[in-house]
């Protein structure tokens, strides 16, 4: 008989040798884009409420407040004249809501997935694995056995399709990406977040006043990265190591953000508690993704945080005594795209290599050469992400 490999051999064989790594990014929106200032009255018009006219000043201060300038809403005034239960509060409406989700979930996935591509500059046969995650439509198969159809996949390709996490799994995609590229030697993914919030448009209610707030913030994108272990930096571009990832509940936070899906769509529920949650607790999970590596001084890493809206920016910055900077491109995305829930986060990643590039900066994490990725979500859930910045010569 001959010599038989060990199963812990066979182990070691089948693992990456390095970290993962973020390859490439790419992102795309819906090409209706709404100004945000304009915004209360085509909202409120749209939905025949225009008598309600307490709720719509309180609409417009919501909208003013978000520090929002424009989004980008797959939602066009044609439709939703054509399905009007859309724009009635708690209408039965989910039938052609899922309708237009799932099919233009992965279309605007692909957007985004061929941007990627694009720039990783390798052929799309070498991609072994696909993470696709949404929000917005359930259906079986998924929006990932589509987006392979889309673009040409192998039939080979590993899938997993993720629903219904909310504006943390863009941290969550990251996660499983590393497990994924750090446990299967060669592996290139592609991980696809792509949003249509339509699934969560209402008309005004004076009973659903926290689903208003979802009106003044929510918008559609999607985002889509490349990422393996070992990277041929003969081919590849090294952008980003994702050098740890956790995830934790936290404390007296339930309620705080919510979905649940019914007959009216998704109903999203925003509690005014949120920002200070968030705020009193991301210090220890700063401390505990950050005290391993030697770093407790927050103004020494770059920061990539979940835009879910400008007082949480305010309260994490106040709580941590973060310099202005520090936000920036967190706020940048903010008021050019609104919340994209799960894309947003990656979003602010690319923003923020594409800054370091136009700077000249040292490193694509704006100068710094560690960072922390942030998403916040339901539960309240937080996603943190440590960052390890490639320097810009070997990544570009």
């Amino acid at each position: 008989m001959k010599n038989m490999a060990s199963v812990h051999e066979i182990r070691n064989s089948q693992r990456s040798c390095g970290t993962a790594t973020i390859l490439a990014i790419g992102t795309a929106t819906p090409a209706n884009c709404i100004n945000q200032a304009d915004y209360p009255d085509y909202y409120f018009r749209i939905t025949n409420c225009g008598h309600m006219t307490h709720l719509k000043q309180k609409f417009k201060r919501m909208c003013e407040k978000s520090m929002i300038k424009k989004r980008y809403i797959h939602l066009t005034e044609e439709f939703l004249k054509e399905n009007p239960n859309m724009c009635t509060d708690m209408a039965p409406s989910l039938d052609v809501r899922q309708d237009l989700t799932v099919v233009e979930v992965p279309k605007l996935g692909k957007e985004a997935a061929v941007e990627a591509i694009k720039e990783w500059g390798r052929p799309k046969s070498e991609i072994t694995h696909l993470i696709f995650y949404t929000s917005c439509s359930v259906d079986m198969p998924g929006a990932d056995y589509q987006l392979i159809k889309l673009l040409g996949l192998r039939p080979s390709v590993r899938r997993l399709m993720m629903y219904q996490q909310g504006c943390y799994a863009g941290g969550t995609v990251l996660r499983v990406a590393k497990d994924l590229a750090e446990n299967n030697r060669g592996a290139r993914i592609l991980v696809v977040c792509s949003e249509i919030t339509a699934v969560c448009f209402h008309g005004p209610s004076d009973t659903h006043l926290g689903a208003l707030l979802g009106q003044a913030l929510f918008g559609d994108g999607a985002a889509a990265m490349i990422i393996g272990a070992d990277p041929d930096t003969s081919v590849e571009r090294p952008i980003f190591q994702l050098v740890s990832a956790a995830q934790t509940l936290l404390p007296d936070s339930e309620g705080a953000v919510e979905g649940h899906l019914r007959e009216a769509g998704l109903m999203v529920q925003l509690l005014k508690t949120l920002p200070g949650i968030i705020s009193e607790n991301i210090e220890k999970c700063l401390v505990e993704a950050m005290t391993p590596i030697g770093i407790d001084d927050w103004n020494s890493i770059f920061w990539v945080v979940h835009p879910g809206g400008w007082a949480i920016l305010d309260k994490v910055e106040a709580s941590l005594g973060l310099k202005e900077e520090k936000l920036q491109t967190t706020r940048h995305i903010l008021t050019e795209y609104g919340n994209m829930w799960s894309t947003s986060v990656l979003f602010v990643l690319d923003e923020m290599r594409k800054k370091s590039l136009r700077e000249g900066k040292a490193t694509t994490g704006e100068g710094q050469e560690w960072g922390v990725l942030f998403g916040f979500g339901p539960g309240v859930t937080v996603e943190t992400v440590v960052l390890h910045s490639i320097p810009v010569e070997a990544g570009h």
